[in-house]
């Protein structure tokens, strides 16, 4: 039986990147975006809507996408679902479901680090691996 877990999603950051490193030493990020929906409901009326959501990167894109974007950037995701489970210190179950990122494409105007204004980085991982390749690709894929 075939299976696919694969996201698109094009949003606005919420919040900047949070670095942070595991106790092996690999770079994890996480930041959340916000995706608009718009729609016509059954009276006619145009409605909008936004939901949110978190996304993890891993390696080298973890450290690239900390460095590069802040809150309100537009950008691309592409990656997969992960579910994760955990329990806290005071006993009680927690879940979330998560976006783990392996490319991200910038929207907008880059961050004041890049010296050239025009420049739009596509950032790419194999994400979850400590090593990740990364190529910068001024071209926009779609």
């Amino acid at each position: 039986m075939a299976s696919l877990n694969r996201v698109i999603l094009i949003g606005n950051l919420t919040r900047d990147p949070e670095l942070r490193s595991t106790p092996s030493g690999a770079s994890v990020t996480n930041f959340g975006i916000a995706v608009n929906r718009h729609w016509t409901n059954k009276q006619g009326e145009r409605v909008e809507s936004v939901d949110f959501f978190n996304i993890v990167c891993w390696g080298k894109l973890a450290e690239l996408v900390s460095q590069n974007i802040t809150k309100g950037t537009p950008v691309a995701i592409d990656g997969r679902l992960q579910y994760r489970a955990w329990e806290t210190s005071e006993g009680q179950k927690r879940s979330t479901v998560e976006v783990i990122a392996e490319n991200v494409q910038f929207l907008g105007r880059a961050s004041s680090q890049a010296k050239d204004k025009d420049f739009e980085p596509d950032f790419t991982s194999d994400a979850g691996t400590e090593n990740a390749d990364v190529s910068l690709d001024e071209d926009i894929p779609f």
